[in-house]
């Protein structure tokens, strides 16, 4: 009885984003990973229509002197692409055909 919680190292992380319209969306921190030098987290909306169709959120990454995370939008097409490949070629190295879409083929 009990022992659930003590696996805290699979436990989902959750990060409440705010989008440009103003509603909030849950969502499940997929990895926090390094592309071009800096630090990106993924995020997998748990609900909406962003989450039906598997979309995966990606955001730069920093910490405060507080260690509390700070996400900031990436600006450049250029940067966004590297950042996306650096994903895409983490998730290739996972075991995360659930979080991509079984159908995608």
């Amino acid at each position: 009885m009990g022992t659930d919680n003590m696996e805290n190292e699979d436990e989902d992380m959750f990060v409440t984003l705010e989008l440009d319209d103003g509603t909030e969306v849950e969502c499940v921190v997929v990895t926090i990973f390094e592309a071009a030098g800096k630090d990106y987290i993924a995020l997998l909306p748990n609900e909406g229509p962003e989450a039906d169709e598997g979309e995966v959120f990606l955001y730069s990454y920093e910490e405060d002197e507080e260690g509390n995370p700070i996400l900031n939008n990436i600006e450049s097409d250029d940067e966004y692409e590297a950042v996306s490949d650096a994903f895409d070629e983490w998730l290739d190295t996972q075991e995360f055909d659930e979080i991509v879409g079984e159908d995608e083929e």
